[in-house]
């Protein structure tokens, strides 16, 4: 009988996890089942305990559920700790639930695979909410010279700056104090679902700098067209998906599969 592992959110129809794990999975000689699973506002925990409770061995967490998947486990990562928002949930030997964020090292992995230079690099970070929470660590952890957190609301950026002060040199404010160039622009707010942009100076990007968008879709963002008419080479979320998983599958498997043909396809899929 195959493990059961599934992706929880509300809604979660949309998700690419089933078909990315589904790969993982023929790509290593895995036996695992994986689904997805609209789980209820009022009663994830509900639902983890019925999924675990008929043998699942561990799950995906996205929308709205990081921060309560992250109240009900047992145990949790240093990464987990410190983003307050889980977004892998393992089954221990004991049925203990441990709770990880791999998010971060999504991010970061696509990144190096896009060649991009984090070390001693100048890094602007857009939005202060739960998901820049969950990559601040391991994008410090890479070395930067600078990065900045800016936000709508000055003093969210700036709380969250003071919560990672101790792994590099990290400052947070508004985005009226934005000012270039920066080697590496990240969007981490919502503002291109909604065809958005925050206000940004024309002279934001280095020579060579790159923007990020943590979104992803058949077309480039607002974000990632606004920065290539500016010079910069613009990127995608779609491999921070991939990677991110690809980090869970190690969690659970106790083996990284290989991101690239999987992304290939995804990509010709959207």
């Amino acid at each position: 009988m195959s493990d059961r592992y599934c992706v929880f959110g509300h809604p979660v129809g949309h998700s690419k996890s089933p078909a990315i794990h589904a790969a993982f999975a023929e790509q290593t000689g895995e036996a695992l089942e994986y689904v997805a699973i609209e789980a209820p506002l009022d009663d994830f925990a509900g639902a983890w305990q019925t999924f675990t409770a008929d043998g699942g061995r561990g799950a995906n967490v996205t929308v709205p559920f990081k921060e309560e998947a992250h109240r009900l486990c047992d145990t949790l990562s240093q990464r987990a700790r410190r983003a307050g928002a889980v977004n892998t949930l393992v089954v221990d030997a004991q049925g203990h639930t441990r709770g990880d964020t791999t998010d971060g090292l999504g991010l970061v992995g696509d990144l190096r695979r896009q060649e991009v230079v984090l070390a001693g690099a100048r890094i602007l970070v857009l939005g202060a909410g739960g998901a820049v929470r969950g990559v601040l660590e391991p994008l410090l952890e890479a070395g930067p010279s600078s990065l900045l957190v800016a936000n709508r609301t000055a003093a969210k950026a700036e709380a969250l700056a003071a919560d990672f002060a101790d792994l590099g040199e990290v400052a947070g404010g508004g985005f009226d104090t934005v000012r270039g160039p920066f080697d590496l622009v990240i969007n981490g707010t919502s503002a291109s679902l909604a065809g958005d942009l925050p206000p940004l100076p024309d002279d934001l990007f280095a020579e060579g700098g790159v923007a990020y968008d943590m979104m992803y879709g058949s077309e480039p963002t607002v974000f990632l067209r606004w920065a290539g008419e500016r010079g910069a080479r613009g990127v995608d979320g779609l491999g921070m998906l991939v990677g991110q998983a690809a980090e869970s599958f190690l969690l659970w498997r106790g083996m990284r599969p290989d991101v690239a043909p999987v992304l290939d396809s995804l990509r010709r899929s959207l």
